[in-house]
């Protein structure tokens, strides 16, 4: 739902030091591996599901990685959990309300606090997240991988770039108008949010 993302390239600070273009990465994954998991730890309840609907592009410029600009989506209808009565609930007018509001994303404003630790990097990732039709801002930690010429060995026969992107952060959904201050017992207020993302730059 955090996408969130989605999300942030600090592969710039990985490589690509004689790429002088910005690359933009594709995170609509033909291979349907992406995916976000979210838990909701209730005091009677515990909830884990899942959401697959992810799109989005994210450029960024490798001489400027904090000017990273884009946009993660993930399509509200794609969320589930386990139990078919709850995932209708999920889905009703009552909680996310996927029909009114088909989509949850995040949206790049700027990367700080920029960490490398040889392939890979950390930054604080501040952007608006919207979620149930209600924006917010707010940061997140990503690690984020760089993987040139790796697009290839994933599957397919494009050659290009790979950037892998993990995070975890939690939201509270009384801050996104889903049922503020009821049914805390079984549905709790924070939601852990963990995203496995890899994103596409084929090569042109």
């Amino acid at each position: 739902m955090k996408n969130h993302p989605l999300i942030p390239l600090i592969a710039a600070l990985t490589a690509l030091s004689a790429n002088a273009e910005p690359l933009t990465f594709d995170f609509k994954d033909p291979k349907g591996v992406n995916n976000i998991v979210f838990k909701l730890d209730a005091p009677l309840e515990s909830i884990n599901g899942t959401a697959s609907g992810i799109s989005g592009t994210v450029t960024l410029d490798p001489a400027q990685p904090d000017s990273a600009k884009g946009r993660i989506v993930v399509a509200s209808d794609s969320l589930r959990v386990p139990n078919p009565i709850m995932n209708s609930h999920l889905h009703g007018g009552d909680w996310i309300d996927s029909k009114q509001f088909p989509e949850i994303s995040f949206e790049i404003s700027k990367l700080s606090n920029l960490k490398r630790a040889g392939d890979s990097g950390t930054a604080d990732v501040v952007g608006n997240f919207t979620l149930h039709g209600i924006t917010k801002e707010m940061t997140v930690p990503v690690k984020v991988t760089y993987l040139p010429g790796k697009l290839k060995a994933r599957g397919g026969d494009v050659e290009g770039d790979l950037l892998v992107v993990r995070s975890t952060f939690q939201i509270k959904r009384s801050e996104f108008g889903i049922q503020p201050g009821k049914n805390s017992d079984k549905v709790a207020e924070d939601i852990e949010i963990t995203l496995s993302l890899a994103g596409a730059s084929p090569k042109k």
